[in-house]
């Protein structure tokens, strides 16, 4: 059945012909308002649903003509075309990155924690020292694969500062970075708390201590050994902090021995492991969010405020301590090394590098 109206002479010019991909004389000022047709119409003058979608997709009329559709037109096709996947897609930059860091800081805290509960809930049983370290150096490795291509993989508060400190990072984003990387690390510890719950009151009968024997709140957050000053606690933080990022800047810097890309994060696992087996001895936190977090958590969760005041107020160290560490030890390398680096030849540029990718963030 031929279109209705003007159309109608020019099928007769083909001789009825009524393949809508050879017939098309009209010019290209035509358009499917000119021709009176609406989708519903012609669906209804033709049943090839396929014939139909490739037609609209390349913006021609059911007949094979040019046609200028209207925006509003345009916009419900693209609708209707677009597939469930493509509807949930993120269009803000900001909001990706935060839901990386996130996932990123999740992951972390719920395997890097989860290595510790293991031995601790099994009376070391199913784990010693040296499962906790490579276990929760994995997880700081696998945090990172897991943000690192949208985010950069900072997983740590103290890191996100450093770079906004030193200019590698916009200050804006700091605080929806911080964010959700302390909801990563809450959140973590939850599903931590919820999969080991009946092992951990079966632990001490059915009690959530803070310290003695019997403890569990050490499984979440770090907590001093009873010899240690804070004095002494908190240089112990700075210094672990500062060579976290010292080699933190040195294995991303592109003038140095760069580690080959997509080897980052194993480069990074070795570093974990080497730091909490040197400097380890209070958990080695190095990273607010991994220890803020989990004592939150562990507060509301039924540990009690003891978990604050503990260690004579220990709460604070792991999480100062570690942004005075960082811009320590990116003010050693920078200005030690980096600064020092041969310039360019002339007329040679340096390749720039995307924000998200200068610097990547561990533990």
């Amino acid at each position: 059945m031929p279109p209705p109206g003007s159309t109608h002479s020019k099928f007769e010019r083909h001789g009825g012909q009524s393949d809508p991909l050879v017939i098309g004389e009209f010019s290209s000022e035509s358009g499917i308002d000119d021709l009176g047709l609406s989708q519903t119409s012609l669906r209804n003058m033709y049943e090839d649903d396929d014939l139909i979608s490739r037609a609209l997709s390349n913006q021609r009329s059911i007949t094979g003509f040019p046609i200028t559709r209207s925006n509003k037109v345009l916009d419900m096709d693209r609708k209707l075309e677009k597939s469930f996947k493509e509807k949930i897609i993120l269009k803000n930059d900001l909001v990706k990155e935060m839901i990386a860091e996130l996932l990123g800081t999740f992951v972390m805290v719920t395997l890097g924690c989860g290595s510790i509960a293991q031995a601790v809930l099994s009376r070391w049983i199913l784990g010693q020292i040296i499962t906790i370290n490579a276990g929760f150096s994995a997880a700081v490795a696998l945090g990172v694969y897991v943000s690192g291509g949208v985010s950069g993989g900072h997983i740590n508060p103290a890191v996100s500062f450093t770079m906004c400190f030193f200019g590698r990072m916009k200050w804006f984003k700091l605080p929806f970075y911080v964010a959700a990387q302390f909801v990563g690390a809450f959140l973590g510890a939850a599903a931590l708390f919820g999969a080991y719950h009946d092992a951990l009151m079966d632990f001490a009968g059915g009690q959530l201590i803070t310290s003695g024997e019997n403890a569990t709140a050490h499984i979440f957050a770090t907590y001093p050994v009873s010899y240690l000053s804070v004095p002494n606690a908190f240089a112990e933080q700075v210094l672990s902090s500062m060579f976290l990022h010292l080699i933190v800047f040195a294995i991303f810097d592109d003038k140095n021995l760069r580690v080959p890309k997509g080897l980052e994060p194993f480069a990074i696992f070795m570093l974990i492991l080497v730091l909490t087996c040197a400097l380890g001895m209070n958990g080695a936190a190095m990273n607010p969010a991994r220890d803020l977090g989990p004592r939150v958590f562990t507060a509301l969760a039924g540990w009690g405020f003891e978990v604050f005041t503990a260690g004579n107020h220990f709460w604070w160290i792991p999480v100062l301590g570690p942004v005075v560490g960082g811009i320590l030890g990116g003010f050693i390398y920078i200005y030690g090394i980096e600064i020092h680096h041969a310039h360019p030849a002339p007329g040679q540029r340096l390749q720039k590098v995307d924000e998200k990718h200068e610097l990547s963030v561990m533990m």
